[in-house]
């Protein structure tokens, strides 16, 4: 993927101004430009306090993440 070097930058002022990484910034913005931004905001305020600590998240995202590349792997095996 090629990312322009005036976005590039101006991702890079923006993460530092906001202690954020790089991918959170272009992660934000392609949420808000297509839309899915108010998507994750209802889904994480329907779960209440039953939302998952950021550590537990991303626990599971890494689970999952395993298992579809297992299955890939498998999928390619046959």
């Amino acid at each position: 993927m090629y990312i322009d070097e005036e976005l590039l930058t101006a991702a890079k002022v923006a993460a530092a101004r906001s202690h954020k990484h790089e991918y959170e910034v272009f992660e934000d913005a392609l949420r808000r430009h297509l839309g899915l931004q108010e998507v994750v905001e209802r889904v994480w305020s329907s779960l209440g306090t039953d939302a998952p600590s950021e550590e537990e998240s991303l626990r599971l995202a890494r689970e999952e993440l395993a298992a579809v590349r297992a299955a890939a792997r498998d999928r390619q095996a046959s």
